[in-house]
């Protein structure tokens, strides 16, 4: 059974986790290509975003996979064989509890450990790529806003990199603006910094003070946009790219840091062992629910269901303790609550399905 499990969960876990990357990396795909980025960086930061996906859809894969399982065996006889060979459903969860379990280390080294290392270089990927020429700049037929009282604006990018058409607002100086169209440009890059090389075109002068307008036409002219495409300094960090143990350490560190209350930094740590906390409830309720259900023609739709409906019921447990646990940190403790929850429903289906139970005789007490 053990053996059924883990090659189901493998199944679920792999559809699951396509249909969510899938899903993130639509919206990724448009954003990166649309800035100009290679294919490269966008492969880059899917597979960055693949350990959260994966830790996501551990919990649900772990109950499918329980559900399948247990259903399947029971449509084919093989629970009343066990059942009638005297193992009670309390001795037939055993499988199930240890699959819940490797599940439970599975996700908690996803957790712990390469979820937090991924969000971390994820940020500065995008810290990094986000002041590139390419991602501040070139874009055909958009006004850009690169720096507060820069306005830029490209009519086409030819398949050479060359700029046709193009405008430069700048009023960074106080009461004056400065105004420069060309036909063509290029940029270029070196050690001194990133230049646009305007060719034919004019660059006006606009004093503010006495409204007077200076033209003046030009062949070659470079504008230094260094400090248009700047980093704005090193990226801060979040809660999920900390480790668990400087957030339990150094709580009120973390929170002064990431300007969070230490309530939310404790409900971040303390989260991440209740997400594999929920694969173990998961799969229990996923194999109590069906256990508990007597025989019926139609099948077990309506124990599925069921199971469906109990596995929301701890999702809506967890999601009514959190904003207590982020307003007190006193409150941590509530994080564990759905498993608790979870975990006597499964025992309670347990005790239902054992209810009618009676274990087959051994044959040194069988009747003379």
């Amino acid at each position: 059974m053990l053996s059924q499990l883990m090659v189901v969960f493998g199944f679920f876990a792999l559809v699951l986790v396509m249909v969510y990357w899938v899903n993130a990396s639509v919206s990724l795909f448009d954003e990166l290509i649309t800035d100009g980025h290679s294919a490269g960086i966008f492969l880059e930061f899917t597979l960055l975003s693949l350990p959260a996906v994966i830790a996501l859809v551990m919990p649900m894969a772990a109950f499918g996979a329980a559900v399948y399982v247990t259903n399947r065996m029971a449509g084919e006889s093989e629970m009343t064989v066990l059942k009638a060979a005297g193992l009670s459903p309390w001795r037939l969860a055993r499988p199930v509890l240890v699959f819940g379990v490797l599940v439970a280390v599975m996700a908690s080294v996803l957790a712990h450990v390469l979820v937090p290392a991924s969000a971390g270089k994820l940020r500065l990927r995008e810290s990094e790529i986000s002041v590139s020429v390419s991602a501040r700049l070139l874009h055909e037929g958009t006004f850009l806003h690169p720096a507060r009282g820069v306005t830029f604006y490209i009519r086409e990018i030819t398949a050479n990199g060359e700029l046709l058409d193009v405008y430069l607002s700048d009023r960074r100086s106080v009461g004056r603006v400065f105004t420069y169209t060309a036909e063509n440009a290029f940029v270029l890059r070196d050690d001194a910094g990133t230049r646009l090389t305007m060719r034919t075109g004019m660059a006006q002068d606009l004093r503010l003070a006495d409204d007077t307008l200076s033209i003046t036409n030009f062949n070659d002219l470079t504008y230094d946009i260094s400090a248009l495409v700047a980093p704005d300094g090193v990226p801060g960090r979040k809660a999920r790219a900390i480790s668990t143990r400087e957030l339990l350490t150094d709580t009120d560190a973390v929170a002064q840091e990431l300007n969070d209350r230490p309530g939310q930094i404790l409900q971040e740590a303390h989260g991440r062992f209740e997400q594999a906390l929920l694969c173990v409830v998961a799969a229990l309720i996923g194999y109590a629910a069906l256990m508990s259900a007597s025989f019926s023609r139609f099948g077990a739709t309506r124990q599925i269901v069921g199971a469906i409906f109990l596995l929301v019921l701890v999702k809506l447990v967890e999601s009514t303790v959190n904003t207590p646990v982020r307003n007190s940190a006193a409150l941590w403790p509530l994080v564990y609550l759905p498993s608790l929850v979870g975990l006597g429903i499964a025992a309670a289906l347990l005790a239902r399905a054992s209810r009618n139970f009676r274990p087959a005789c051994r044959p040194s007490e069988a009747p003379a």
